[in-house]
């Protein structure tokens, strides 16, 4: 076969985009019997660009192919031209189609927010359990026995943090609303009170102002719209803390099948290098979750015996505060610190002095020796890479995005060293 003309190729390049103007003006006319050009009785524009392309791909000795014989009409007529898809009308269709359904999902993904917040709590709460079923399965327990004793000591703590929390709040709570009408007569017989009822006549004021409001009905509504709306954000949070502990145990008992199907739509050349990093970045993040579990536990049980000898009031309470806040990376142990300083100091002065000295000489044990010793099998992510880590979740998800935000960056961290860089090595 000898080689085509490049003149010929350029002749043959230029007519087929000839064709293609001339198809797509003629494609906006309709009734244009196949067979007809752009309305002057020559060659069908379809052969001529049919013609074209294998001009390109072909030696101009060489014959085309023939053409297929047309499909005979049926008896309800004969098939149309297909829709032109550069037709102004179909690209705007086409494209308002998209946006809409665009938009309906970004619609339906707000409304699951927080289903999908529960969901990835389950999630996090699994990888962060897994260890400990592995651990017991290599111990010779079969899993179903391993994930039944680890959800029972899940449970068992969450018992246990009811037990510390829920007794004290409610016996508080009874002791202020009994002893409310005795902290409101101090209030009024105090004597800065006292002075600005003889100058201004503040009582008489607020005892119209209560009466008035007592009397309202729209207040009224407002006070048990605000009573109920409460108690409904109570039952929710009962409800969705159910939700997450029974699919953290389906997550737990299906762990192995869920990797399974995962893996299982990943090309079968990848599958083994995408099965290795996903185990690596799940056994950080069950890691990094235990380990800064216990870090807060730690702090949570230093610290309640720290103001069980000082008698801060309500250490429990404070105590299981100072372990939920822990578990907030760089920010949650000076947060739990502030707060009892805070409550301390309304207790009594001198113990603010003492708490802060704990909390200064707690936390350079936590930094330089705790964590260290406990994280060193977990996570290695660079400290400025963890600040903005733990910024950009806490301002996406709050409070969860600050949890997740470290063993997210750590998975991605791994997702740089391993497969980004090689790759732009040998690129």
């Amino acid at each position: 076969m000898r080689l085509p003309n490049p003149m010929a190729q350029l002749a043959r390049l230029r007519a087929f985009g000839q064709a293609q103007r001339e198809m797509l003006r003629a494609s906006n006319q309709p009734g244009r019997p196949r067979g007809q050009g752009a309305g002057d009785g020559g060659p069908d524009l379809d052969e001529q660009l049919e013609q074209s392309l294998l001009g390109d791909l072909l030696d101009p000795t060489t014959p085309p192919p023939p053409r297929p014989e047309a499909q005979p009409p049926t008896r309800f007529g004969e098939a149309g031209r297909p829709l032109n898809r550069h037709s102004p009308f179909y690209v705007g269709f086409v494209g308002a189609l998209g946006a809409l359904v665009a938009i309906g999902l970004w619609g339906a993904l707000g409304r699951l927010a927080t289903t999908l917040t529960i969901l990835l709590v389950s999630l996090f709460l699994t990888l962060a359990l897994s260890p400990l079923v592995e651990w017991l399965m290599a111990r010779g327990l079969p899993r179903p026995g391993a994930v039944a004793i680890t959800f029972a000591g899940l449970l068992v703590v969450f018992g246990l943090l009811g037990w510390l929390v829920i007794p004290p709040v409610v016996a508080q709570g009874t002791d202020l609303i009994q002893n409310a009408p005795g902290y409101l007569q101090q209030v009024l017989d105090a004597r800065w009170v006292q002075d600005l009822d003889k100058d201004y006549g503040v009582l008489d004021k607020f005892q119209r102002e209560f009466t008035a409001r007592i009397t309202d009905q729209s207040f009224i509504q407002t006070v048990l719209g605000g009573i109920l709306g409460a108690g409904k954000v109570v039952a929710n949070g009962i409800f969705q803390t159910l939700t997450i502990l029974i699919l953290t145990l389906y997550f737990l008992s299906s762990l192995p099948r869920m990797k399974q199907s995962a893996y299982a739509i990943v090309p079968a050349s990848r599958r083994l290098r995408v099965a290795s990093l996903s185990e690596e970045i799940m056994r950080r993040t069950g890691s990094y979750a235990i380990g800064q579990v216990s870090i807060a536990t730690i702090n949570a049980l230093c610290s309640y015996v720290m103001m069980s000898i000082i008698e801060v009031p309500y250490a429990a309470v404070l105590a299981v505060a100072v372990g939920f806040l822990g578990l907030i990376p760089m920010v949650g142990a000076t947060l739990g610190a502030v707060l009892v300083g805070v409550v301390a100091f309304f207790g009594e002065p001198r113990d603010a002095i003492v708490v802060a000295l704990y909390y200064l000489i707690y936390q350079q044990l936590e930094n330089y020796l705790l964590v260290p010793t406990i994280m060193k099998r977990t996570v290695s992510v660079p400290g400025a890479l963890t600040v903005v880590a733990a910024l950009a979740g806490g301002t996406l998800l709050g409070v969860l995005g600050a949890l997740l935000a470290i063993p997210v960056a750590a998975g991605l961290l791994l997702l740089y060293e391993e497969v980004l860089v090689p790759r732009m090595r040998h690129s």
